[in-house]
Formats: C-alpha cells, structure tokens, sequence
C-alpha cells in the first residue's frame, strides 16, 4: 500500500519485515521503492519516508541482498544499525513536516518537541546521536531544510518574503533572511532576483 509523504508508518504485521530505508525524501521516491521491491519479488504492505513494510508471498524470509542491490540501483541503501535508523526517523520526520505538511496543519510547538513526541525520545538524546552519526548537528539540518523549502516558495517571483517566512513558522522575514544568507550567501530577495532555476535548488538526497 502506497503510503502519502507524511504519513506514519504502522507497525509491521505478523510475518511481515520492517525494512529501514536511507535516501527517500520525496513522494517520488515512495513509488520507486514499491515498484522495485515488487521487482523483488516482496508484497509490500506499506511504505512511507525512510521504512517500508513487506512480507514475502509464501512466508519465506526476505532475501536482504538482493532487495539491497535493487535498491542501490536508485541511490537508496538498507539501514541495520538501531541507531542509524533513528538517525533515519528523524530525517523523515524533519522533511516530512517542513516540505510536505500545509502549514495550517503543522503543530504550534518547536521542531524540538515535535521530533521528540513523535519519537518518544529525549531532543538531547536524538540530537546527540544525530550528530554522531552524521557529522553535522540536528539544528543545522533542520535550518539546511527550512532554506531549501524557502528556495522553493521563492522560485514564485511573486512570492513575498515575509510570507514565506510565515509559512515557514519563523518569527520574522529578517529572522528567515539571516538563516538564508548564511546557508547560501544571499538574501531571500537576492536569491530570487535571478530568476527561475538561475541558483537551482538541492537535492534533497544531498540535504538528507
């Protein structure tokens, strides 16, 4: 079952197999992945950001390698390790709640509550293991995120600042015009006064 972008992903089945999966940051990447591990020969129960849900149609254990080579093929990668698959958790919830839920329906409280209610960890405890595992503190990612959102709303030319900034939950467009330049070097309005695909945006796969 194909799950939407922001959607939670239930607990596996009896016999089914939760599969950890670095790399999906996108809707797009949700139909690939069920495409190619019903390539594999798995029944997919559901799959939403970072995890999927499978089970084979007679029972049989699920063949790790070969659903890891069909999934290299498309830059994604199985996780193992427990605490790179929380790492994982808290990316998808991160892009999850800035680049795919309405802003009327995002939650009124700090990116910090969020990932940590949602997690049922401690922030220090996640942001500590995040750090760890990828070099570069939860904080910055999740500015890294809000710039790459803001980048897009940009690309409208007749998107105003300051109602990006609302959008994005941030106290001010100043606010949002300091966290732009230095992640990118430019001003929200310099960056939109080159035009429509002039800086580009980035991936999101060098962003996760």
């Amino acid at each position: 079952m194909l799950q939407s972008a922001t959607s939670v992903l239930p607990a596996p089945a009896a016999g089914a197999t939760r599969l950890s999966i670095r790399n999906m940051v996108c809707p797009r990447c949700l139909r690939v992945v069920q495409r190619e591990l019903e390539k594999a020969g798995l029944v997919v129960d559901n799959v939403a950001l970072g995890a999927a849900n499978v089970h084979t149609a007679d029972g049989s254990p699920v063949d790790m390698p070969a659903v890891e080579t069909a999934l290299q093929a498309f830059g994604f990668a199985l996780v193992d390790d427990p605490r790179d698959q929380l790492v994982e958790q808290v990316k998808a919830l991160v892009v999850e709640l800035i680049h795919y839920t309405p802003a009327e329906l995002q939650p009124y409280q700090t990116y910090s509550h969020f990932i940590s209610e949602r997690l049922g960890r401690s922030y220090a405890y996640l942001s500590h293991q995040f750090s760890l595992r990828e070099g570069l503190t939860l904080e910055k990612y999740i500015i890294r995120q809000r710039v790459e959102r803001a980048k897009e709303l940009l690309s409208y030319q007749d998107a105003k600042v300051a109602e990006v900034a609302r959008l994005l939950g941030y106290s001010s467009a100043a606010h949002l015009t300091n966290q732009f330049r230095q992640v990118t070097g430019l001003s929200p309005s310099d960056f939109q006064a080159l035009g429509p695909g002039s800086a580009g945006r980035l991936s999101l796969h060098n962003l996760a």
